[in-house]
């Protein structure tokens, strides 16, 4: 038998509000994360980055991972949802990177209303822990890759604009949408 208070105790710890994205112009997503040792730290934040990347969903509608630093937690921490799958990738770090590349149209919670045409590796794998603190690897290639990369590059301090082909490879979201969404895919 349920309470009113037992019911509403368990919207509140289920339901956590989003954190705030830091957005394009903001200092700390230039800051290179730190490794986090604790796999308790890491569970409260993986948390606050899942209800995030929902919210963002919901009022945007893209969106498949993010990393801690975006949200003010300049930690080595990235949460992805794809596929129907979560991982969580605690102190992840490339093993390799392919040679082949390609290229893509790239978004980014941070600046959501802005595309970046970059080149990214092909093929790509990587060690972390989960969210268990077991070791994993995770091998990846074309959007999924891209997407590992994107987020990787924010935990270096790296963001796509930094990435850009040529002063010629940025689109707003609204003329992108307009030009090329029935031919090319976005990136995050």
């Amino acid at each position: 038998m349920s309470t009113l208070h037992g019911d509403l105790a368990d919207i509140f710890m289920n339901s956590m509000p989003a954190r705030r994205i830091l957005q394009l112009g903001d200092p700390m997503l230039r800051a290179v994360s730190v490794p986090l040792p604790t796999r308790t730290e890491a569970a409260a934040i993986f948390e606050d980055l899942r209800d995030t990347l929902h919210d963002f969903r919901r009022a945007h509608g893209f969106g498949r991972g993010i990393s801690a630093v975006q949200i003010g937690e300049p930690k080595r921490l990235i949460y992805i949802e794809l596929e129907g799958h979560a991982y969580h990738l605690r102190n992840p770090e490339f093993e390799s990177q392919s040679a082949e590349k390609f290229r893509l149209w790239d978004d980014c919670f941070s600046f959501p209303g802005l595309l970046v045409w970059l080149e990214r590796s092909r093929h790509v794998r990587l060690r972390y822990e989960d969210e268990r603190g077991a070791p994993a690897v995770l091998e990846a290639s074309g959007a999924f890759s891209e997407l590992l990369q994107h987020e990787m590059d924010h935990l270096d301090g790296v963001l796509a604009v930094d990435r850009a082909l040529d002063r010629n490879s940025f689109c707003t979201r609204e003329e992108w949408e307009r030009r090329y969404a029935r031919t090319a895919g976005a990136g995050s």
